[in-house]
């Protein structure tokens, strides 16, 4: 269970306050009492359950309050069921050190292969999208259920200059709005936007996106701010850290050019499927930003895996979780909360009337 409002449960602190007027005045009445020569006499006379039904109407009336404040917080319960159709998007990291060969022939084309022995394996039901990212991201494709278009446009990738994770988690989530009205798109990071309320916590739509990098952030939003966005969509990100410790020589052939249209984004096209061409040069070290990876995995309710070749990306793809893509149904349940405040109150005020009835 989870609270849309929880700000009113604040409200429950007043309780103890009741707690302790009514502890004050019964010490105040006992002031003003009869005085008797003999209490052994008084509490022979009384009958033995005099105490509880003193204190019984009271306790139901804080129990009642309890209820009632817990029902102006909104409570809601989230249930999990079988969605018709799921939808995972690849967003794929084609910066430069893509075409480092310490994962043979490079990382790209392990990366590229792995994918796509992904694609094959998923039932015709899953819709599929692919966002490249490097100095910003591009949605190449859709979410859709045609294995061999997603096929095409994982074989055309190209690489380019610099790396924007967050880009290409913000993109992943357009793509998924894109098809699903209950996922708001990404806002910009200003103050003259308000993104959408945020899911309840445990909530999750029945999208997650799969991101691969094999580097660190170093352009676009940050990857934790993007990450947010999509807590508050309820959309889960695994993220997975590629590349060996060492690097090695970068060798992409035709997959990078020596323009780099990132340099200036509006001058880049992202309708089409590739990220440039030609050329290659130069070494790589593995420069993952973990620490960061994890974080967004954690905070999204994602996982994060290591690979460091083409056979233990190929296990990662592998051991992803896609059985938990479920649709979670949200039901708010206040009305439950208030229903039985009320009984609760309604019993303390006629068992207050029937054993200390009015004068």
């Amino acid at each position: 269970m989870d609270l849309l409002w929880p700000g009113f449960l604040l409200l429950l602190g007043l309780v103890p306050l009741i707690i302790a007027a009514y502890i004050w005045m019964l010490r105040r009445r006992r002031r003003f009492t009869v005085r008797y020569s003999s209490l052994a006499l008084v509490r022979a006379a009384l009958p033995r359950y005099s105490r509880w039904r003193r204190h019984l109407p009271f306790a139901l009336f804080l129990l009642a309050l309890s209820s009632l404040v817990v029902a102006m917080g909104r409570p809601v319960a989230i249930a999990s069921v079988p969605a018709g159709t799921t939808t995972i998007i690849l967003a794929i990291d084609v910066s430069r050190s893509m075409c480092s060969t310490d994962v043979p022939p490079n990382r790209l084309v392990a990366a590229q292969e792995a994918a796509l022995s992904f694609i094959e394996r998923q039932p015709s039901s899953t819709q599929i999208g692919i966002v490249a990212f490097a100095g910003f991201a591009a949605m190449l494709q859709e979410p859709t259920t045609d294995q061999e278009m997603l096929a095409d446009i994982v074989q055309s990738l190209r690489t380019e200059r610099r790396t924007a994770i967050g880009s290409g988690i913000l993109k992943s989530l357009d793509a998924i709005a894109e098809i699903d009205p209950n996922v708001a798109p990404s806002v910009l990071d200003n103050a003259s936007e308000s993104g959408p309320t945020p899911v309840p916590k445990g909530a999750y739509a029945p999208a997650i996106i799969v991101l691969l990098t094999d580097g660190a952030s170093n352009r676009g939003p940050l990857p934790v701010d993007a990450a947010q966005q999509a807590v508050d969509r309820g959309v889960r990100v695994y993220t997975i850290g590629y590349g060996t410790a060492n690097g090695a020589m970068m060798n992409c052939g035709a997959q990078f050019g020596e323009s780099d249209p990132f340099g200036g984004a509006q001058a880049f096209d992202e309708r089409q499927f590739g990220f440039g061409g030609g050329g290659g040069g130069g070494s790589f070290r593995r420069g993952i930003d973990e620490e960061t990876l994890k974080e967004v995995a954690d905070m999204t309710g994602g996982v994060y895996y290591s690979a460091e070749s083409a056979d233990e990306l190929q296990q990662v793809f592998q051991e992803l979780p896609l059985s938990l893509i479920m649709r979670h149904e949200v039901t708010e349940i206040s009305v439950a909360f208030a229903a039985i405040g009320a009984l609760l109150a309604t019993v303390a005020i006629g068992l207050s009337l029937l054993w200390n009835p009015l004068p």
